[in-house]
């Protein structure tokens, strides 16, 4: 992909985060949302005969039903590895969407990631069809045969044995369809018969290349087939955060208080719908991968990338058990900003793709890494400023008070520096260094200990009695279908 792409696509994904950001700035200029001794609504007020009233229960259900919506279906597993239990494949998928709830910044990030890597991917492994086609065309013009496009793609996999009349018709090429397909553990290699490794598109580009495998045939109808994904689950999802939304720019309208627990669980819901944009013509829950058999007349490949784990888990002495546990804490973050993807030994017994990994490490560059380091800091600055939308929230303790607003502009302002500090030491620009520490680190642990604090507010909030007029709500919106 050119830069041109590559900037296009980042002006359209900042674009509405820039807007976005301004709005809790905006509102807190605005009367209180949480004034409640002008504005506090009774169920029964002759002010606003279309409220209602509502429950505790009620809103913790429908923040969580929100939340469940939204990550369960924007996760996108890669494909399990042979002979896995349902219950290994349900708690990967599990904790996935736990990461999804606690950073849904970093799943920005690796959804980023993977799109250009698979798109990548897509245009590489076209370019190579589009040339074998030429080929085969040009050999059968020098022999006097005019075959049509379905019988040249026949004779570049006849020896796949798997082709057929119609499907060759309908082939036209590889979509990033094929590049999620491929980089999620789509295609396992088959020496004798037997299956040997789950193969990444720069394996298998250079397999085909050489001639050791057939260029796959398979369209994105048949891909989209092995898909679980369905219309059915993404129209609820969308329609239970078109709901969500809706009731609390109702509750802004009536000048009616919202939770803390609702406040987090819309910038959650925010960044994990552009998770599932960037994914959405990525396939879904497949269950296996498509078999390239490697042929006869080719030499046996040595070690491939999902072959080895990256670390090992039996270590000895204190010192290795706690480098053992570093290992498992920093792996997810690592993996997510794509940093690294780590294999861990049960991807690689298994013979498939990391759970957070999928993607090409080598895509663009530091150019590459400049952009998904501008679009990880500006979704961090967003999800701080929609925390900012309780800047003016009624709580039991001024000290209360004073964390919640101290810590939504640290989440806010937090990525500004983390991205300068990374900015320069890319560039090599001269640093400076805090109590022997690079700003970006000092950064990067007051933004942890934000998010961990903002969570224990939301806790805290909900374990005491909330404001009045936050159990009253506004009766239309009870008639929107929503979960």
């Amino acid at each position: 992909m050119n830069r041109r792409h590559v900037l296009n696509f980042t002006t359209m994904t900042l674009l509405p985060y820039t807007i976005l950001s301004c709005v809790p700035f905006v509102c807190a200029s605005l009367p209180s949302l949480n004034d409640t001794s002008t504005h506090a609504l009774d169920a029964s007020s002759d002010n606003c005969p279309s409220c209602n009233t509502r429950t505790l229960w009620e809103i913790l259900l429908s923040c969580g039903l929100t939340l469940f919506a939204c990550t369960w279906t924007a996760a996108h597993p890669n494909i399990p590895g042979m002979n896995e239990s349902k219950v290994a494949i349900t708690s990967r998928r599990l904790f996935v969407m736990v990461v999804a709830l606690i950073a849904p910044e970093l799943m920005i990030t690796w959804a980023t990631r993977q799109f250009f890597s698979s798109r990548s991917a897509a245009q590489a492994f076209d370019d190579e069809f589009r040339a074998q086609l030429e080929q085969r065309a040009k050999t059968h013009n020098d022999d006097g045969d005019t075959s049509d496009t379905a019988t040249l793609v026949s004779d570049i996999s006849e020896a796949s044995g798997s082709s057929s009349t119609l499907k060759n018709a309908e082939f036209e090429g590889w979509t990033i369809t094929h590049g999620f397909f491929a980089w999620m553990g789509g295609f396992m290699l088959y020496v004798d018969g037997k299956p040997r490794a789950t193969l990444d598109p720069n394996e298998l580009l250079r397999f085909v290349r050489e001639g050791s495998v057939d260029m796959p045939v398979i369209t994105e109808a048949e891909i989209e087939d092995r898909s679980k994904g369905d219309g059915l689950s993404k129209g609820i999802a969308i329609l239970q955060l078109a709901w969500f939304v809706t009731q609390l720019v109702a509750r802004y309208i009536q000048n009616l208080p919202i939770t803390l627990l609702e406040i987090d669980t819309l910038a959650v819901a925010a960044l994990t719908c552009i998770s599932y944009g960037l994914w959405w013509k990525k396939p879904k829950n497949v269950g296996c991968p498509y078999i390239v058999h490697l042929k006869a007349t080719a030499t046996s490949p040595g070690q491939l990338t999902y072959d080895h784990a990256d670390f090992r888990p039996s270590y000895s002495g204190h010192s290795s058990y706690s480098r053992r546990i570093r290992s498992h804490l920093t792996y997810p973050f690592l993996s997510l900003m794509g940093v690294v993807a780590i294999i861990s030994p049960s991807a690689a017994r298994s013979r498939r793709v990391p759970s957070l990994g999928g993607y090409d490490q080598a895509w663009g560059g530091n150019h590459a890494s400049k952009i998904l380091l501008l679009i990880g800091c500006f979704t961090g600055m967003v999800f701080g400023g929609i925390h900012c939308l309780g800047w003016d929230y009624s709580f039991h303790r001024h000290a209360e008070h004073i964390l919640w607003r101290a810590t939504s502009l640290v989440v806010l302002c937090a990525p500004i520096v983390i991205s300068l500090d990374t900015l320069s030491y890319m560039r090599d620009w001269k640093n400076f260094q805090i109590f022997v520490f690079p700003p970006g680190f000092i950064a990067s642990f007051m933004y942890i200990a934000a998010r961990v604090t903002l969570i224990v507010l939301v806790v805290l909030s909900l374990l005491r009695s909330l404001p009045t007029g936050v159990y009253d709500t506004v009766a239309w919106t009870r008639f929107i279908p929503h979960l």
